[in-house]
C-alpha cells in the first residue's frame, strides 16, 4: 500500500501530484533499503553454526556455540572416575626383539651374595625405534654378450619385478603415502628420505613415482567405484578444489569403502559419477539441488546442516526465534533418541513409535514457517518442505544416518591438502589425489595398514599382475530397512 493512499483527502488535495510521486518513490526505496540492511546484517552475523561456512572461517575469537543442554554437568574434564585406563599391550615374548635379565646381585641391605631366580619377575618393557637404516642398493649388471654362431647380441634381462627406474616399490610406496596420506609437500619427502633413509631424491622423481603409483592403484579404485554405486547406503559431499582453475572435490563415501572425484563443475553429473546414473540405495546428504535428481525415497538430509538452519532462524529474531528454538528443541530430541538407537539401548521400532510426534509438530512448524512474514525463513521453510519425506528416510530405515558426518570426515583431510599444496597444477596430479584418497579413506574403513597396501600394489604393477583389491572381504552391498 502506498504512504500517500493513508493521507487525508484534505492534505491529499493541498499536495502536488509530483511530491506525492516522490514520497512514494523514497518510502519505497527506504524499505528497499531497510531489507538490504537486514540482509547484511544477517550475513554478518553467519559462521560455521548457522550456515554452510567452515569452522576455519569464524576465526580464532569466535567463540563456539555449545548445543544446548538441560543442566551444567557435575563432571570434570579428563578422565572420570570408574573408567578404564588407557596402558600399551604387553607384547609376548616371541615378538620381542631381546630379552635382557636384571638380576642383583648383591643384598642392598647387608651386601650378602644372592642367587637364584624369581619366577614372577617385574617386566618392563621399552619400545625404540631402529637406528636409521641405511638403503638397500642393488646393481643389476646387464651383460651383453655376442652369438658366435649368428653374430647378434643379446642384453641380461632384469629380474621380474625390477622396473627400468631407479627406486623400488617399496621406496615409491613411500613416496606415495607421504604425500598422500600425510600430506607432505614434495620438498618435504625429498628431506624426509634424506634424513630418515639416507636416500637422495630430486622433486622430479618425487613426481614420476607418484603417477607410476597412480596408474598402479588404476584398477583397484576402479573397482570401488563400481562397487560404491551398488551399496545401499552411500553418503555424497564435495568442497571446493583447484585445478589451477576452480573445481570441486567429491566425496562418495560407505561403511567400508570411498571414493572421491575431481571435477570443473558442482553440478549433478558429479553427484551422477560418484552414485551412478541407475542408483538404487539411500544417499545421505545436504539439500544441494546436485542431488535433487534422486527422488525423495532415496534421500536422506543430514539435520546437522538442518540444525544450522535451525540456529540461523534464532538469530533473525521475532517469530523466525520462536519457530527456529522449537525446530532446535525437536532435533535435539531426536538426537537424544538416535544416540540410544546407535548405542544399541532403544530397539529401532520404538525409536520410529517415538518420533511420530515429533515428525507431526516439525512438519506442522516447517508449513507455518513457509507462511511467516520474514522472506528467508519463509524460503528455507518451504526448499526443505519439497523434500519433506526425505528428512525422515533414517526413522523408516535401520542401516541409515541422520547425518552426513561420514563423508565430510572423509573431505576433511582433502580440504587440509589442498590448503597445504594450494591444489593441482594438471588433469594428471588430480587423479593422483583421486586415487590416493580413495585408497587412504578405504584403508583406513577397513582398518588396513596404508603403506603395506600401496606397497604390494606398487610391486604387482611392477610384476604386470593384479593389484590388490580394496573391496571388503565378506561385506557385500547391505539391505537398507
Amino acid at each position: 500500500m502506498r504512504l500517500t493512499s493513508r493521507l487525508t483527502p484534505e492534505l491529499r488535495a493541498h499536495t502536488p501530484p509530483e511530491v506525492l510521486t516522490l514520497i512514494d518513490d523514497l518510502v519505497a526505496e527506504v524499505a528497499a533499503l531497510q531489507n538490504q540492511v537486514r540482509d547484511l546484517q544477517a550475513r554478518l552475523r553467519q559462521d560455521s553454526t548457522n550456515s554452510s561456512r567452515p569452522p576455519s572461517s569464524d576465526g580464532p575469537l569466535k567463540k563456539a556455540r555449545r548445543p544446548r543442554r538441560r543442566g551444567a554437568s557435575p563432571r570434570r574434564p579428563g578422565g572420570q572416575p570408574g573408567h578404564e585406563p588407557a596402558a600399551r599391550d604387553w607384547l609376548p615374548p616371541e615378538e620381542l626383539t631381546d630379552i635382557i635379565v636384571c638380576k642383583p646381585e648383591v643384598c642392598r641391605h647387608c651386601h650378602g651374595p644372592l642367587h637364584g631366580s624369581d619366577e614372577l619377575p617385574l617386566c618392563h618393557q621399552v619400545t625404540e625405534v631402529p637406528a636409521l637404516p641405511r638403503p638397500e642398493v642393488r646393481e643389476y649388471q646387464r651383460h651383453i654378450l655376442t652369438c658366435r654362431r649368428c653374430g647378434q647380441t643379446t642384453m641380461g634381462a632384469l629380474p621380474e619385478g625390477v622396473g627400468p627406474g631407479a627406486f623400488g616399490p617399496r621406496l615409491q610406496a613411500l613416496v606415495a603415502v607421504c604425500t598422500g596420506c600425510y600430506h607432505l609437500s614434495k620438498r618435504q619427502v625429498e628431506e624426509l628420505l634424506a634424513d630418515c633413509f639416507g636416500v637422495t631424491i630430486s622433486l622430479g622423481s618425487i613426481s614420476t613415482l607418484e603417477q607410476a603409483t597412480s596408474q598402479a592403484l588404476a584398477a583397484p579404485v576402479a573397482a570401488a567405484r563400481q562397487a560404491v554405486q551398488t551399496q545401499a547406503v552411500v553418503h555424497v559431499d564435495e568442497t571446493g578444489w583447484q585445478q589451477p582453475d576452480k573445481a570441486w572435490l567429491w566425496a562418495g563415501v560407505t561403511t567400508y569403502l570411498a571414493v572421491f572425484s575431481i571435477r570443473n563443475l558442482r553440478d549433478a553429473a558429479g553427484a551422477i559419477e560418484i552414485l551412478g546414473l541407475h542408483f538404487g540405495g539411500i544417499l545421505v546428504s545436504d539439500r544441494f539441488s546436485s542431488y535433487n535428481w534422486l527422488p525423495n525415497k532415496q534421500r536422506q538430509l543430514c539435520w546437522a546442516h538442518l540444525r544450522r538452519d535451525w540456529l540461523a532462524f534464532i538469530d533473525r529474531g521475532g517469530a523466525s526465534a520462536r519457530l527456529g528454538q522449537r525446530l532446535l528443541t525437536l532435533t535435539d530430541q531426536m538426537f537424544h533418541e538416535w544416540h540410544r538407537v546407535r548405542d544399541g539401548t532403544l530397539p529401532h521400532r520404538l525409536f520410529q513409535s517415538a518420533m511420530r510426534a515429533v515428525r507431526r509438530e516439525v512438519g506442522a512448524l516447517l508449513r507455518q514457517g513457509a507462511r511467516g512474514a520474514h522472506r528467508q525463513t519463509a524460503g528455507t521453510c518451504a526448499d526443505i518442505l519439497k523434500r519433506e519425506e526425505a528428512l525422515w528416510t533414517f526413522v523408516d530405515h535401520a542401516g541409515v544416518e541422520p547425518t552426513n558426518n561420514a563423508a565430510e570426515r572423509a573431505l576433511r583431510p582433502a580440504v587440509l591438502w589442498r590448503k597445504k599444496s594450494f591444489g593441482t597444477q594438471s588433469r594428471a596430479g588430480s587423479v593422483y589425489v583421486e586415487r590416493m584418497l580413495s585408497v587412504v579413506t578405504t584403508c583406513r574403513l577397513q582398518g588396513r595398514n596404508v603403506l603395506e597396501y600401496v606397497t604390494a600394489a606398487c610391486q604387482a604393477s611392477r610384476s604386470q599382475q593384479p593389484a590388490p583389491s580394496l573391496l571388503p572381504e565378506q561385506t557385500p552391498a547391505r539391505k537398507a530397512g
